[in-house]
């Protein structure tokens, strides 16, 4: 399953490579006259034209596309056309903060969404489940930058007990955090709590009881071992939503991670950055799908190829 899942990957990092590549170059808009600085101008000048030959843009696409290949090869995205530095060194420098506040957004995701969707399920119909699916309907109605901006008004202008800016001190890692982990929740309570409730029902629980088995056990080793199966699946296909949310969130709390580089990046036509910010993203889902698959051999070791072993 491994060496398959590595095929897999090299052959969507081509293809992603190629879909960005392309979709850059048919994007309206000139790189060039936003290096000039001239994006009124409609005559082309010789300054431009010896940008493009410098740049390779006078070459046939699947040339420039060819080179751009050969230099992910070699862990070269290029140089950004605006401040003139090597891409990957820009990714690079801000990739770690990004990383650090989506493992946040992911603790306190499962510190939400695992307790109130075991409690909406074994206490099904009473106080505890209302609590639940309230939460979960409030969470799936709020947008995130208005959460984030609730969270800021609250706990930095009203209590001045967080700071809003800036990543440095723990303190600065709260709000973001928070922000992030509270937007995914409610879809991971819901899933849990149906899928909870469906195994507490199901046969072999019957049959752990029958045992003698303590309900404790019953519930972490068997049922919420067996439910969380789904909710890896989950993660797997949202991971995408997360960095894309991660973005927005970033922007909010000036957090300096990738979210700021890309939104500059579109502003200024910086299509190297664009390139090289849309493959990291997609290498990092790619690899997070990798990642998700192991996982279910740890949870479910009877899970073999796709296929369950009965």
């Amino acid at each position: 399953m491994i060496g398959s899942r590595l095929i897999q990957l090299v052959v969507m990092v081509l293809v992603l490579s190629f879909v960005t590549f392309l979709l850059m170059k048919i994007t309206p808009g000139d790189p060039i006259r936003a290096i000039l600085k001239v994006d009124d101008v409609i005559t082309t000048t010789a300054e431009e034209e010896k940008l493009r030959e410098e740049y390779g843009f006078d070459q046939p696409i699947l040339i420039q596309y060819s080179r751009w290949l050969l230099g992910i090869v070699q862990f070269d995205l290029g140089e950004s056309l605006i401040a003139n530095k090597p891409v990957l060194d820009m990714i690079m420098g801000r990739l770690p903060a990004s990383i650090a506040l989506a493992t946040g957004g992911l603790v306190v995701l499962f510190l939400i969404s695992v307790p109130l969707g075991v409690l909406g399920a074994v206490y099904e119909g009473r106080w505890p489940d209302y609590i639940s699916r309230w939460f979960a309907l409030v969470g799936a109605s709020i947008p995130r930058f208005w959460l984030g901006l609730l969270l800021i008004y609250f706990f930095s202008l009203k209590l001045n007990l967080l700071p809003v800016m800036g990543n440095g001190t723990l303190a600065h890692f709260i709000l973001p955090s928070i922000t992030l982990g509270v937007a995914m929740a409610p879809l991971y309570i819901r899933l849990l709590r149906e899928r909870l409730i469906s195994t507490l029902q199901s046969s072999y629980i019957e049959a752990a009881k029958a045992r003698g088995l303590r309900k404790e056990r019953i519930l972490i080793f068997h049922a919420l071992r067996g439910s969380l199966v789904p909710l890896i699946t989950m993660f797997g296909l949202s991971i995408g939503s997360l960095l894309g949310g991660i973005t927005v969130i970033e922007i909010l709390f000036s957090w300096p991670g990738m979210g700021e580089l890309i939104v500059q990046g579109v502003m200024q036509r910086d299509y190297p950055v664009i390139q090289g910010y849309i493959l990291i993203v997609g290498f990092l889902v790619v690899i997070t799908n990798l990642i998700v698959d192991l996982l279910y051999l740890v949870i479910n070791p009877q899970i073999k190829q796709g296929k369950e072993v009965v």
